[in-house]
């Protein structure tokens, strides 16, 4: 059987979205609200929905439930979709970070019980990463699981998940050998998000949403098959877990459903700029082109270190690259956005353009920092990309448990 083109397949997506899908409206209480529980059912909905259709996990391997086309299947179906209702906020980490990890990483067991449901909208996964106390040193996890017979137990915490109240289950690091160096006793677990002992508390945020999280563990049990990779190897799955991160963040993952990685539906600068009346004052539109052209090499520069990561010219931690200028551009367009908002976005509720910009400037820092902060990036990018002498770590081989812990 021949393979549909490219074009072929544009032709039929165009179609079946016009007869199947719902026309996105774009509301100003929708931009920029990922924690509402309506948000998520819809969502696994019309995932169930492009499953129905067979336009879901276009790029995923037809073994595990996807279509195994190739990205520009999925570039083409996102460019046809973009006025269409769709699962965004199962984009990130879901369908982008956790299941292309588990594909990569996971046993084939795991592989064929969780990949074909998270692409049929049964499942939703989160990562459990970050500490209260680790910072940027993911390394340096203590949070610990402790081999009892044929489980794990699982205690300690961990903070700034996204949506982890919504999930059902999460890539979980934890500290399996306290006497290898940090890097080397650390161990992925696969576990359910919603099982006794493990606690999920939401936090609220400086704009009123609560769609971080926050999770304790009080002695949970975890079967040994919920290994991912290796016992004690767990650095390796979490380097190929950050990975998928940097692509998502940045925007080049070819594992999304339709456009952009959240539910956000931000107006643009030229929109805003005509609602405040500044659309004919030159300094306004000084700012308006200094931010388009900043997005312009953003969405030029995806494509082409892609490319070049996929042909061999750059190894795969130039993903920091996109990473990185994504929080550069958003951190433009929120700036650009709140000084043409002015005081009118200030004063102006949520509902108004004006006023989601001075909203969405209020979590300005997010952008350097989901994916590994922005400094993380530059870290990378400079000692093993450029290959300038790395920082001096006094840590790096000595028993994780003679590390001094704090100050």
């Amino acid at each position: 059987m021949a393979t549909e083109t490219v074009t072929e397949f544009r032709l039929r997506a165009r179609s079946w979205l016009a007869e199947n899908m719902p026309k996105r409206v774009r509301e100003a209480a929708q931009a920029e609200t990922t924690d509402d529980d309506e948000v998520w059912a819809r969502a696994r909905e019309l995932q169930k929905m492009l499953y129905k259709g067979g336009f879901a996990g276009i790029c995923f391997p037809k073994e595990y439930g996807g279509l195994g086309l190739s990205r520009e299947y999925q570039d083409v179906f996102t460019e046809e979709s973009d006025v269409y209702e769709m699962p965004l906020v199962l984009n990130v980490p879901t369908l982008s970070i956790c299941a292309p990890t588990i594909m990569d990483m996971a046993s084939e067991e795991l592989k064929r019980e969780h990949l074909p449901a998270v692409i049929r909208g049964d499942e939703v996964l989160v990562q459990f990463l970050s500490e209260p106390s680790g910072g940027s040193n993911l390394a340096g996890v203590l949070t610990r699981a402790d081999r009892d017979g044929d489980s794990w137990i699982l205690n300690g915490s961990k903070i700034w998940s996204s949506n982890a109240y919504a999930a059902d289950y999460a890539l979980c690091l934890a500290r399996t050998d306290w006497d290898a160096p940090k890097h080397r006793g650390l161990t992925m677990f696969l576990i359910k998000v919603h099982q006794p002992g493990l606690t999920v508390r939401r936090i609220e945020q400086v704009n009123g949403q609560t769609e971080f999280c926050e999770e304790f563990f009080d002695d949970v049990i975890i079967p040994a098959s919920a290994v991912v990779g290796e016992i004690n190897d767990g650095w390796t799955v979490a380097t190929r877990q950050l990975f998928h991160e940097r692509t998502a963040v940045g925007g080049g993952s070819e594992f999304v459903s339709g456009r952009g990685a959240r539910g956000e539906y931000l107006p643009s600068l030229s929109e805003l700029a005509r609602e405040v009346g500044l659309e004919n004052e030159t300094w306004a539109r000084d700012l308006v082109a200094k931010a388009a052209a900043h997005r312009t090499v953003q969405e030029q520069l995806i494509p082409y270190v892609i490319s070049k990561v996929e042909d061999g010219s750059l190894p795969g931690i130039a993903m920091s690259l996109i990473r990185l200028f994504h929080a550069e551009t958003d951190w433009l367009e929120s700036d650009v956005g709140l000084e043409l908002a002015g005081a009118v976005g200030v004063a102006h509720d949520s509902t108004t353009v004006p006023g989601q910009f001075a909203r969405h400037y209020l979590m300005r820092q997010g952008a350097s920092l989901g994916g590994g902060s922005s400094e993380m990036s530059r870290n990378i990018i400079s000692e093993r990309l450029l290959r300038m002498p790395r920082e001096a770590a006094d840590d790096k081989d000595i028993p994780f448990r003679e590390v001094r812990q704090g100050r």
